[in-house]
């Protein structure tokens, strides 16, 4: 009977060692879940898990933020450059003693105007040749509404025409001089810029 007494609380006390051991090692488990937890949300410790998922994620590509693209000359290095007011061409035309070239088109009815345009005007060559011989003013008379000038160039527009071409032809291209005399008026020219070249040079020979 003695020994049993004595066996039961050696054994209370060995139960305690035992449960004291285990207790350390299910805290230890519960903090690894926590950091196995953290560590498969960014594959990262914390603390370096924001900075390393802005470097690392894909950035979408942006055409302000992409790389340079080499783009072909504008219409400004290959084409002509017109005025579009009558008044400022005269007053070039003085200043320079150049003669003015005036054309007026109808840029989305007057199938003439389109050929003029494509043919000649806007072709690089006519664009050399006018740069150091002529002044150049352009007014359009466009019939749909998505082409419409402002208010304030259709008066600069309809101001050029009372002067020039109240007919109302088109196309015409109309030939002044320095002083602003009426030197020719013609419509359509086949034969692209050496056409219209070959055209001028018979008005002012030195053209």
């Amino acid at each position: 009977m003695t020994l049993l007494i004595v066996k039961r609380p050696l054994l209370a006390i060995a139960l305690g060692f035992v449960l004291v051991g285990i207790a350390p090692a299910f805290g230890q488990q519960t903090v690894v879940k926590v950091k196995t937890k953290t560590q498969g949300e960014t594959g990262v410790p914390d603390g370096k898990s924001k900075s390393k998922a802005v470097t690392t994620a894909p950035q979408p590509t942006s055409p302000l933020v992409s790389p340079p693209q080499v783009l072909a000359d504008g219409p400004a290095a290959t084409t002509a450059a017109w005025l579009s007011d009558l008044g400022a061409a005269q007053a070039q035309a003085k200043a320079t003693n150049r003669p003015v070239l005036a054309v007026f088109s109808g840029s989305d009815w007057c199938k003439p105007c389109i050929m003029y345009e494509q043919e000649v005007f806007s072709q690089p060559a006519f664009a050399a040749y006018a740069k150091d011989r002529l002044v150049l003013a352009h007014f359009d008379f466009p019939r749909q509404k998505r082409n419409q000038p402002t208010a304030a160039q259709l008066k600069l527009n309809e101001a050029a025409a009372a002067q020039l071409n109240r007919a109302g032809d088109f196309p015409l291209a109309v030939l002044l001089s320095p002083e602003g005399t009426v030197l020719a008026k013609t419509g359509y020219i086949a034969g692209g810029p050496a056409a219209f070249e070959a055209y001028l040079k018979k008005i002012v020979p030195t053209l």
